[in-house]
C-alpha cells in the first residue's frame, strides 16, 4: 500500500514537471507562431501598397528603351 502511494506521488510529481516544461514550450511556440503571422501580414500589406508602383516602374524600364551607340564602338574604315 505504501509503495503504491509513493509511486502515485512520484507519478504526480513527474506529471507536474512535465506539464510545466511542455507548457513553457507551448507558450514559446505560440509566441513564435504569432510573430510569424504578424510578419507575413506586414509583407502582404506592403505588397498590396507597392504593387502598382513597382509594376509601373518595371513596365517603364522595359517599354522605354532608347537605342544608342555604345561609346566604345568604332566604325571600321
Amino acid at each position: 500500500m505504501e509503495v503504491e502511494q509513493y509511486r502515485r506521488e512520484r507519478e504526480q510529481e513527474f506529471q507536474n514537471k512535465q506539464q510545466a516544461a511542455m507548457g513553457s514550450q507551448g507558450n514559446l511556440s505560440a509566441e513564435v507562431e504569432q510573430a510569424t503571422w504578424r510578419q507575413v501580414q506586414g509583407m502582404q500589406s506592403s505588397q498590396q501598397r507597392n504593387r502598382e508602383r513597382v509594376l509601373a516602374q518595371l513596365l517603364g524600364m522595359v517599354c522605354n528603351v532608347r537605342p544608342q551607340v555604345h561609346p566604345n564602338y568604332r566604325i571600321a574604315a
